[in-house]
């Protein structure tokens, strides 16, 4: 017999942890179960020395590229385990269903090794943490909630509705760039044809005429050479501006200031903090309405917020309700969040109906998002047609403004 150090959890959420001899590692899971421990890790004690760091293991792919499993996906799985659960399937074989039926290869194999630990006898809340990419700690959390209190089935089906209402979220303020992003490209790429091939053949026409340019003329044409002589050179900086600016972005403080950036840009920043809001609301009121302690509620939407300013304030709002404020008091002394919000929530602390108030506050913010992409768009539909405009123009009617000129002095 063998010496087994193993970790669990029990029905109420607490780890303990010890040794077992056994026969096996599948006899001390047995024997866990019979004491109602969910064991997570059961390994056997080495001896003598251990050479293990001999068994190199590549890294997995996934692990320097993403997960490969986008949010739909993972919608439709969860609405499709909830119902199984609901009708009664043991959850080893709900996974097994959904392992089998999935045609994303990732998410495939990501059920597969979560169904592996849960036979193994880990919970389904441990089990599907090993995958953070995918199941974020959001979902994790939800869901040891919903294992903890054996509604897995409602939770999980609140879980997939939210994951849908952000991603629409998400789906608008994206649907809302592409035409000024596509238009700003177009733009770019005719200039640059323009000067790069149109340019040179005007340039070569006008140095037999011997006259002195008009000045928009010589720049454009200035800049015409710059361009062919040195495109590559051009183009390099361009690439290396852009690869700048995105580490810069990634960094804490560059993220902080950029994002406190697009708060305070006019109409961008007034759609930013009505997404952030809606994000922020739901969230919580999802995780409050299932369970999940505030405090670690808003450290996860804080976490999960998208925004380093909200995330800021989030915690230093955690910090004081930890002290015994409610949760009204530090929001409002924040000023990131609209008073309207902070009124309704302190209204939902008083009633005793906080998950249902923010739930209404997210509703509300929903539509508001909505209003501010079709004002977003309706706004800059005009503006980028005079930017189009002004700046082939202007390359344009430099290149005519010698011909004119000829023709006025022949004339």
């Amino acid at each position: 017999m063998d010496t087994f150090e193993w970790t669990g959890r029990t029905r109420q959420g607490t780890i303990q942890q010890g040794e077992r001899v056994a026969t096996s590692r599948e006899e001390v899971i047995t024997l866990l179960r019979k004491e109602n421990i969910f064991a997570t890790s059961v390994e056997k004690r080495s001896r003598g020395l251990n050479f293990s760091f001999l068994n190199f293991k590549m890294p997995d792919l996934s692990d320097l590229f993403g997960a490969g499993v986008p949010e739909k996906e993972i919608i439709v799985f969860t609405r499709q385990f909830a119902t199984m659960i609901d009708a009664g399937l043991p959850l080893v074989q709900c996974l097994e269903i959904l392992s089998t039926q999935s045609k994303n290869p990732a998410l495939t194999k990501i059920l597969k090794e979560v169904r592996s630990d849960v036979e193994g006898g880990a919970t389904y809340t441990d089990a599907i943490r090993k995958h953070p990419k995918v199941f974020d700690e959001l979902y994790v959390s939800m869901v040891s909630a919903g294992e903890i209190g054996g509604i897995l089935d409602t939770i999980l089906g609140r879980l997939s509705t939210h994951i849908e209402k952000i991603m629409r979220i998400k789906k608008k303020i994206k649907g809302a760039l592409v035409y000024p992003g596509v238009t700003v490209m177009v733009a770019i790429a005719v200039v640059v044809l323009l000067l790069v091939k149109v340019i040179p053949t005007f340039s070569a026409m006008f140095e037999g005429f011997g006259a002195e340019l008009p000045w928009l003329t010589q720049q454009v044409i200035n800049l015409s050479n710059l361009m062919a002589n040195h495109f590559l050179a051009i183009t390099g900086v361009c690439i290396a501006m852009g690869f700048g600016i995105r580490q810069y972005y990634r960094s804490e403080k560059g993220r902080y200031r950029m994002d406190q950036l697009f708060l305070k840009m006019p109409v961008v920043g007034d759609l930013v903090q009505k997404a952030a809001v809606a994000k922020f609301t739901r969230t919580l009121g999802t995780l409050i309405g299932s369970g999940v302690p505030i405090l670690e509620g808003l450290s996860i939407v804080a976490k999960t917020s998208g925004n380093k300013v909200i995330e800021a304030a989030l915690n230093r709002s955690r910090q004081s309700i930890s002290e015994g404020k409610p949760i009204s008091e530090p929001l409002d002394q924040e000023k990131v969040f609209p008073p309207m919000v902070v009124q309704m929530i302190a209204v939902g602390e008083t009633t005793g109906a906080l998950d249902t108030m923010l739930s209404k506050i997210a509703d509300f913010y929903d539509e508001e998002v909505d209003a501010s992409v079709t004002t977003l768009t309706s706004l800059l539909e005009p503006v980028l047609i005079v930017f189009l405009g002004v700046t082939v123009g202007t390359v344009v009617i430099a290149m005519y403004l010698p011909i004119f000129k000829l023709a006025a002095v022949v004339g």
